[in-house]
């Protein structure tokens, strides 16, 4: 006769489940915004029931993996000294995230496609503003071009992140490099227009 499992271990393992099926729904949109909940169960070394345990749909599990990138991010950001020279501020931000913000433009991805605009821009908010508020502050001082809008320019920095891990997943730039690229090609877009 078998013993019962404690609850306390059932917790432990549903827990574990959880953190295993993020990851893999993660991994898995950051390759494919479009991948199955077959795959990402797949990935995740679970069974479709188990995934549908803990999300009830695909797109609460998008919503869950892109709420939890975006708190990565912003546990990140919160760290890191923005202050001083925005162009070394901006250096810092680059060097320190570039790789999860890229995961969460995949991820974000998925979510514009399934989800409310609504909660796509409330649970963006808090990264978008502290980039906009870093890129508004080197407006403000002369040293990022104030030409154009600062949303624009954010919009810039994502593309080429994004960009940058494209290339980094297809072979074509060594990962390690990648840091330097973007803030180097950034930091030329932002630098002020001369003018005659």
């Amino acid at each position: 006769m078998s013993r019962p499992v404690p609850k306390s271990a059932r917790r432990a393992d549903a827990q574990h489940n959880l953190e295993k099926i993020l990851d893999a729904a993660i991994g898995c949109l950051s390759q494919d915004r479009d991948a199955s909940v077959i795959e990402i169960a797949r990935a995740a070394g679970v069974g479709r029931v188990t995934l549908y345990g803990h999300f009830p749909s695909r797109d609460a599990l998008v919503e869950a993996a892109l709420t939890r990138l975006l708190d990565r991010g912003d546990e990140v950001l919160e760290a890191l000294d923005l202050t001083g020279d925005p162009r070394e501020a901006l250096r810092r931000l680059i060097e320190s995230s570039w790789l999860l913000i890229a995961q969460s433009s995949a991820v974000l991805e998925a979510a514009q496609a399934g989800l409310p605009p609504g909660r796509v821009r409330d649970l963006h908010a808090r990264p978008e503003q502290r980039v906009g508020d870093l890129i508004a502050r080197g407006q403000a001082e002369g040293v990022f071009r104030a030409d154009l809008p600062a949303p624009w320019l954010a919009g810039a920095l994502h593309h080429i992140i994004k960009g940058a891990a494209s290339d980094v997943a297809n072979g074509r730039l060594d990962r390690s490099a990648a840091p330097h690229l973007i803030s180097e090609t950034i930091l030329g877009a932002y630098a002020p227009v001369a003018r005659e």
